[in-house]
Protein backbone atom coordinates (compact mmCIF):
# COMPACT_ATOMS: atom_id res chain seq x y z
CA UNK A 1 0.00 0.00 0.00
CA UNK A 2 1.32 3.38 -0.99
CA UNK A 3 2.13 5.58 2.01
CA UNK A 4 0.48 8.98 2.08
CA UNK A 5 2.92 11.79 2.79
CA UNK A 6 2.16 15.37 3.61
CA UNK A 7 3.85 18.12 1.69
CA UNK A 8 5.96 20.70 3.48
CA UNK A 9 3.23 23.35 3.32
CA UNK A 10 0.61 20.92 4.67
CA UNK A 11 2.91 19.90 7.51
CA UNK A 12 3.51 23.54 8.39
CA UNK A 13 -0.23 24.21 8.29
CA UNK A 14 -0.98 21.34 10.68
CA UNK A 15 1.76 22.45 13.06
CA UNK A 16 0.36 26.00 13.17
CA UNK A 17 -3.20 24.75 13.67
CA UNK A 18 -2.05 22.41 16.44
CA UNK A 19 -0.27 25.24 18.24
CA UNK A 20 -3.30 27.52 17.94
CA UNK A 21 -5.63 24.81 19.27
CA UNK A 22 -3.21 24.10 22.12
CA UNK A 23 -3.27 27.78 23.13
CA UNK A 24 -7.08 27.87 22.94
CA UNK A 25 -7.30 24.66 24.99
CA UNK A 26 -4.98 26.10 27.64
CA UNK A 27 -6.97 29.36 27.75
CA UNK A 28 -10.19 27.40 28.38
CA UNK A 29 -8.91 24.55 30.56
CA UNK A 30 -6.61 26.42 32.95
CA UNK A 31 -9.33 28.69 34.45
CA UNK A 32 -11.64 25.68 34.85
CA UNK A 33 -8.97 23.59 36.56
CA UNK A 34 -7.93 26.55 38.72
CA UNK A 35 -11.53 27.15 39.85
CA UNK A 36 -12.00 23.46 40.64
CA UNK A 37 -8.72 23.33 42.58
CA UNK A 38 -9.63 26.42 44.61
CA UNK A 39 -13.04 24.98 45.49
CA UNK A 40 -11.36 21.98 47.14
CA UNK A 41 -8.60 23.99 48.86
CA UNK A 42 -8.62 25.63 52.26
CA UNK A 43 -9.66 29.26 52.50
CA UNK A 44 -6.19 30.24 53.73
CA UNK A 45 -4.54 28.69 50.69
CA UNK A 46 -6.97 30.41 48.33
CA UNK A 47 -6.51 33.87 49.86
CA UNK A 48 -2.72 33.53 50.04
CA UNK A 49 -2.56 32.61 46.34
CA UNK A 50 -0.91 29.22 46.84
CA UNK A 51 -3.42 27.37 44.64
CA UNK A 52 -2.83 26.94 40.93
CA UNK A 53 -3.82 23.63 39.29
CA UNK A 54 -3.99 21.34 42.30
CA UNK A 55 -5.84 21.66 45.65
CA UNK A 56 -3.76 22.89 48.59
CA UNK A 57 -4.80 21.66 52.04
CA UNK A 58 -7.79 19.76 50.54
CA UNK A 59 -11.14 20.30 52.25
CA UNK A 60 -14.86 20.18 51.51
CA UNK A 61 -15.64 23.16 53.73
CA UNK A 62 -16.81 25.32 50.83
CA UNK A 63 -19.31 22.74 49.59
CA UNK A 64 -20.42 22.03 53.16
CA UNK A 65 -21.23 25.69 53.77
CA UNK A 66 -23.04 25.93 50.44
CA UNK A 67 -25.38 23.03 51.11
CA UNK A 68 -26.00 24.23 54.67
CA UNK A 69 -27.39 27.49 53.30
CA UNK A 70 -31.17 27.16 52.71
CA UNK A 71 -31.16 30.10 50.27
CA UNK A 72 -28.65 28.35 48.02
CA UNK A 73 -30.56 25.05 48.17
CA UNK A 74 -33.78 26.88 47.34
CA UNK A 75 -32.12 28.71 44.46
CA UNK A 76 -30.71 25.43 43.16
CA UNK A 77 -34.13 23.79 43.19
CA UNK A 78 -35.68 26.85 41.55
CA UNK A 79 -33.08 26.76 38.76
CA UNK A 80 -33.80 23.08 38.17
CA UNK A 81 -37.53 23.82 37.95
CA UNK A 82 -37.05 26.81 35.62
CA UNK A 83 -34.68 24.86 33.39
CA UNK A 84 -36.81 21.72 33.02
CA UNK A 85 -40.20 23.39 32.67
CA UNK A 86 -38.88 26.23 30.51
CA UNK A 87 -37.05 23.84 28.19
CA UNK A 88 -40.16 21.70 27.69
CA UNK A 89 -42.31 24.74 26.88
CA UNK A 90 -39.66 26.20 24.58
CA UNK A 91 -39.23 22.90 22.75
CA UNK A 92 -42.98 22.62 22.22
CA UNK A 93 -43.22 26.14 20.77
CA UNK A 94 -40.06 25.86 18.67
CA UNK A 95 -40.86 22.47 17.17
CA UNK A 96 -44.48 23.26 16.37
CA UNK A 97 -43.69 26.67 14.86
CA UNK A 98 -40.69 25.33 12.96
CA UNK A 99 -42.65 22.41 11.53
CA UNK A 100 -45.64 24.55 10.50
CA UNK A 101 -43.42 27.12 8.75
CA UNK A 102 -41.47 24.38 6.96
CA UNK A 103 -44.53 23.06 5.10
CA UNK A 104 -44.78 24.47 1.55
CA UNK A 105 -48.58 23.99 1.58
CA UNK A 106 -48.93 26.51 4.43
CA UNK A 107 -49.86 29.62 2.44
CA UNK A 108 -49.21 32.19 5.20
CA UNK A 109 -45.77 30.94 6.15
CA UNK A 110 -43.94 33.84 4.45
CA UNK A 111 -46.13 36.38 6.24
CA UNK A 112 -45.49 34.73 9.62
CA UNK A 113 -41.77 34.49 8.90
CA UNK A 114 -41.74 38.20 8.18
CA UNK A 115 -43.37 38.90 11.56
CA UNK A 116 -40.88 36.65 13.35
CA UNK A 117 -37.94 38.25 11.54
CA UNK A 118 -39.21 41.72 12.48
CA UNK A 119 -38.94 40.85 16.18
CA UNK A 120 -35.27 39.99 15.67
CA UNK A 121 -34.51 43.47 14.34
CA UNK A 122 -36.75 45.71 16.45
CA UNK A 123 -37.82 45.65 20.09
CA UNK A 124 -39.84 47.87 22.39
CA UNK A 125 -37.18 48.13 25.10
CA UNK A 126 -37.04 47.14 28.74
CA UNK A 127 -39.78 49.41 30.11
CA UNK A 128 -42.50 48.26 27.65
CA UNK A 129 -41.32 44.69 28.22
CA UNK A 130 -41.76 45.13 31.98
CA UNK A 131 -45.20 46.66 31.47
CA UNK A 132 -46.30 43.72 29.33
CA UNK A 133 -45.19 41.22 31.97
CA UNK A 134 -46.90 43.27 34.67
CA UNK A 135 -50.17 43.59 32.72
CA UNK A 136 -50.20 39.85 32.08
CA UNK A 137 -50.28 39.32 35.83
CA UNK A 138 -47.19 37.14 35.96
CA UNK A 139 -44.90 39.66 37.67
CA UNK A 140 -43.14 38.13 40.68
CA UNK A 141 -44.23 34.61 39.70
CA UNK A 142 -42.39 31.64 38.20
CA UNK A 143 -44.06 32.32 34.86
CA UNK A 144 -42.12 35.58 34.59
CA UNK A 145 -38.93 33.51 34.18
CA UNK A 146 -40.35 30.86 31.85
CA UNK A 147 -42.72 32.60 29.44
CA UNK A 148 -41.05 35.86 28.23
CA UNK A 149 -38.13 34.10 26.52
CA UNK A 150 -39.83 30.82 25.75
CA UNK A 151 -39.37 31.11 21.98
CA UNK A 152 -36.10 32.01 20.29
CA UNK A 153 -36.70 33.08 16.69
CA UNK A 154 -33.19 32.03 15.68
CA UNK A 155 -33.69 28.54 17.11
CA UNK A 156 -37.06 28.34 15.40
CA UNK A 157 -35.50 29.24 12.03
CA UNK A 158 -32.83 26.57 12.46
CA UNK A 159 -35.54 24.04 13.36
CA UNK A 160 -37.62 25.05 10.36
CA UNK A 161 -34.64 24.56 8.06
CA UNK A 162 -34.01 21.15 9.62
CA UNK A 163 -37.59 20.05 8.91
CA UNK A 164 -37.36 21.37 5.33
CA UNK A 165 -34.20 19.40 4.60
CA UNK A 166 -35.07 16.24 6.54
CA UNK A 167 -38.84 15.73 6.21
CA UNK A 168 -39.73 15.81 2.48
CA UNK A 169 -43.19 16.75 1.25
CA UNK A 170 -43.47 13.37 -0.46
CA UNK A 171 -43.36 11.64 2.93
CA UNK A 172 -46.31 13.72 4.12
CA UNK A 173 -48.22 13.03 0.89
CA UNK A 174 -47.75 9.28 1.23
CA UNK A 175 -48.87 9.44 4.87
CA UNK A 176 -52.01 11.34 3.86
CA UNK A 177 -52.85 8.62 1.38
CA UNK A 178 -52.92 6.19 4.29
CA UNK A 179 -55.28 8.49 6.21
CA UNK A 180 -52.71 10.25 8.42
CA UNK A 181 -53.53 13.84 9.34
CA UNK A 182 -50.99 16.61 9.97
CA UNK A 183 -51.02 16.27 13.76
CA UNK A 184 -50.43 12.52 13.68
CA UNK A 185 -47.73 12.93 11.04
CA UNK A 186 -45.93 15.47 13.20
CA UNK A 187 -46.11 13.33 16.35
CA UNK A 188 -45.57 9.86 14.85
CA UNK A 189 -43.19 10.56 11.95
CA UNK A 190 -41.60 14.02 12.07
CA UNK A 191 -40.59 14.04 15.75
CA UNK A 192 -39.00 10.53 15.78
CA UNK A 193 -36.87 11.59 12.80
CA UNK A 194 -35.77 14.82 14.50
CA UNK A 195 -33.79 13.55 17.47
CA UNK A 196 -30.70 15.56 16.52
CA UNK A 197 -32.38 18.95 16.34
CA UNK A 198 -34.45 18.24 19.47
CA UNK A 199 -31.28 17.48 21.44
CA UNK A 200 -29.57 20.63 20.15
CA UNK A 201 -32.53 22.91 20.90
CA UNK A 202 -32.95 21.34 24.35
CA UNK A 203 -29.30 22.06 25.09
CA UNK A 204 -29.55 25.66 23.86
CA UNK A 205 -32.65 26.41 25.92
CA UNK A 206 -31.47 24.54 29.02
CA UNK A 207 -28.13 26.36 29.11
CA UNK A 208 -29.82 29.71 28.59
CA UNK A 209 -32.38 29.12 31.33
CA UNK A 210 -29.82 27.73 33.78
CA UNK A 211 -27.46 30.69 33.35
CA UNK A 212 -30.16 33.36 33.16
CA UNK A 213 -30.46 35.86 35.99
CA UNK A 214 -31.58 39.07 34.22
CA UNK A 215 -35.30 38.18 34.08
CA UNK A 216 -35.17 37.16 37.75
CA UNK A 217 -33.42 40.41 38.65
CA UNK A 218 -36.07 42.49 36.88
CA UNK A 219 -39.29 40.55 37.45
CA UNK A 220 -38.87 38.79 40.82
CA UNK A 221 -39.04 40.33 44.28
CA UNK A 222 -39.75 37.22 46.34
CA UNK A 223 -36.42 35.73 47.42
CA UNK A 224 -38.00 32.27 47.60
CA UNK A 225 -38.36 32.33 43.79
CA UNK A 226 -34.77 33.42 43.05
CA UNK A 227 -32.74 31.08 40.81
CA UNK A 228 -29.25 29.96 41.74
CA UNK A 229 -27.52 32.49 39.50
CA UNK A 230 -29.23 35.39 41.27
CA UNK A 231 -28.31 33.92 44.65
CA UNK A 232 -24.71 33.69 43.47
CA UNK A 233 -24.79 37.32 42.36
CA UNK A 234 -26.21 38.43 45.70
CA UNK A 235 -23.52 36.59 47.63
CA UNK A 236 -20.73 38.17 45.59
CA UNK A 237 -22.18 41.67 45.94
CA UNK A 238 -22.93 41.18 49.63
CA UNK A 239 -19.34 40.06 50.16
CA UNK A 240 -18.00 43.40 48.91
CA UNK A 241 -20.48 45.46 50.90
CA UNK A 242 -20.00 43.64 54.18
CA UNK A 243 -16.20 43.77 54.08
CA UNK A 244 -16.05 47.52 53.49
CA UNK A 245 -18.60 48.25 56.22
CA UNK A 246 -16.79 46.33 58.97
CA UNK A 247 -14.66 48.35 61.39
CA UNK A 248 -10.92 48.10 61.78
CA UNK A 249 -11.28 46.71 65.33
CA UNK A 250 -12.56 43.46 63.92
CA UNK A 251 -9.60 42.77 61.66
CA UNK A 252 -9.54 39.05 62.47
CA UNK A 253 -13.25 38.74 61.68
CA UNK A 254 -12.71 40.58 58.42
CA UNK A 255 -9.89 38.23 57.46
CA UNK A 256 -11.86 35.09 58.33
CA UNK A 257 -14.99 36.36 56.57
CA UNK A 258 -13.06 37.37 53.47
CA UNK A 259 -11.32 33.99 53.33
CA UNK A 260 -14.62 32.14 53.59
CA UNK A 261 -16.26 34.26 50.91
CA UNK A 262 -13.33 33.70 48.56
CA UNK A 263 -13.72 29.94 49.04
CA UNK A 264 -17.49 30.12 48.58
CA UNK A 265 -17.07 31.94 45.28
CA UNK A 266 -15.18 29.08 43.68
CA UNK A 267 -17.38 26.39 45.24
CA UNK A 268 -20.52 28.14 44.01
CA UNK A 269 -19.12 28.49 40.49
CA UNK A 270 -18.44 24.74 40.39
CA UNK A 271 -21.87 23.86 41.77
CA UNK A 272 -23.60 26.23 39.33
CA UNK A 273 -21.65 24.96 36.30
CA UNK A 274 -21.64 21.24 37.05
CA UNK A 275 -25.14 20.28 35.74
CA UNK A 276 -24.61 21.68 32.24
CA UNK A 277 -21.10 20.23 32.03
CA UNK A 278 -22.47 16.81 33.01
CA UNK A 279 -25.32 16.92 30.49
CA UNK A 280 -23.29 18.16 27.50
CA UNK A 281 -21.32 14.93 26.77
CA UNK A 282 -24.59 13.02 26.38
CA UNK A 283 -25.90 15.36 23.65
CA UNK A 284 -22.58 16.18 22.00
CA UNK A 285 -23.05 13.55 19.27
CA UNK A 286 -26.29 15.29 18.23
CA UNK A 287 -24.93 18.79 18.58
CA UNK A 288 -22.79 19.08 15.43
CA UNK A 289 -25.19 17.02 13.32
CA UNK A 290 -28.23 19.04 14.30
CA UNK A 291 -26.61 22.44 13.86
CA UNK A 292 -25.00 21.56 10.52
CA UNK A 293 -28.22 20.13 9.04
CA UNK A 294 -30.40 22.88 10.43
CA UNK A 295 -28.16 25.79 9.49
CA UNK A 296 -26.65 24.80 6.12
CA UNK A 297 -28.93 22.52 4.14
CA UNK A 298 -32.01 23.91 2.45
Amino acid sequence: MREFRLSGSDRTFYIIITLILAVVLAAVAIPLIYTLACSFSSSRAVVSGRVFLWPVEPTLLGYQRIFENPAIIGGYLNSIFYTISGTLISLFLTLTCGYALSRPDFRLRNAFMGIFAFTMLFGGGLIPFYMVVSNLGILNTRWAIILPGSLSVMNMIVTRTFFQSTIPQELLDSARVDGCNDFRFFVSIALPLSGAIIAVMALFYAVGLWNSYFFALIFLHNTKLFPLQLILRQILVQNKVDVTMLTASSAEDISARQSLFELLKYSLIVVASAPMMIIYPFVQKYFVKGVMIGAIKG
